[in-house]
Parts: C-alpha cells; sequence; structure tokens
C-alpha cells in the first residue's frame, strides 16, 4: 500500500479491479486504483463550475 487511508469496496468488485489491473501490468491493486481515480479527478479539477462537476459525476453515475 502507498501508505494512505484505507477504504472499503465489496469483494465482487475487488476481484474484477485485481483482475483488470493485473492485465493491465499495474504491480498491484493499489496502484492502478491510485492511477484510476487520479484520472478521474484530473478531469474533474477541469471542470469550470460546480455544476459542471456534478454533470459529470451524474453521467459516470456516481450520484443521481
Amino acid at each position: 500500500m502507498f501508505g494512505g487511508e484505507k477504504i472499503k469496496i465489496k469483494k465482487d468488485l475487488y476481484e474484477r479491479v485485481k483482475k483488470f489491473s493485473e492485465l493491465a501490468g499495474y504491480s498491484s491493486v493499489d496502484e492502478f486504483v491510485e492511477h484510476t481515480l487520479e484520472k478521474e479527478i484530473k478531469d474533474l479539477e477541469g471542470s469550470d463550475s460546480e455544476d459542471e462537476i456534478k454533470k459529470k459525476l451524474k453521467g459516470l453515475g456516481y450520484i443521481s
């Protein structure tokens, strides 16, 4: 682990993440998750307003 906080995810999701992190050549699940989250955050940080951020999160299915 990279030394930050821990998060909990469902076991079936973890198994899927593990599978794809290995297929993509990441050294660990943590590395894959961190990289994926960094990409998503970077995209959201490029938004001009809170409404635009909410629209993007809705489009991604994170909020309804």
